[in-house]
């Protein structure tokens, strides 16, 4: 049975940093081969892809509004993923979401994924 559990969520003020934890357990990042990353849906919006990483290699992916401020990362060893996320604006406020395995889409940004975490809330006040 596959698990994601995220962690490290919380409340910081607009130029701080939090670094999102997603433990995932019955599915190996290193022999995967596949996409795993994070997602956010702020009230009133959209789901939107935001960070990702191919599991067989180096590639990384971010949408524009994060660019520059957030960054993906793994941790074989630990099965774990992160996004680093710094330079923290009121618009970042959502409810974050890690996934793994593509399951359908070309582009790991805008795909359909087979596993889910249950979120962390991250708010950001100005």
């Amino acid at each position: 049975q596959v698990q994601l559990v995220e962690s490290g969520g919380g409340s910081v003020q607009a130029g701080g940093s939090l670094r999102l934890t997603c433990l995932i357990t019955g599915y190996t990042l290193s022999s995967s081969y596949n996409y795993v990353g994070w997602f956010r849906q702020a009230p009133g919006k959209e789901r939107e892809g935001i960070a990702f990483l191919y599991t067989g290699g180096q590639s990384t992916y971010y949408t524009d509004s994060v660019k520059g401020r957030f960054t993906i990362s793994r941790d074989n060893d630990k099965n774990t993923m992160y996004l680093q996320m710094n330079n923290l604006k009121p618009e970042d406020t959502a409810m974050y979401y890690c996934a793994a395995q593509v399951v359908s889409g070309n582009s790991p940004l805008y795909a359909d994924y087979k596993y889910w975490g249950q979120g962390t809330q991250v708010t950001v006040s100005s």
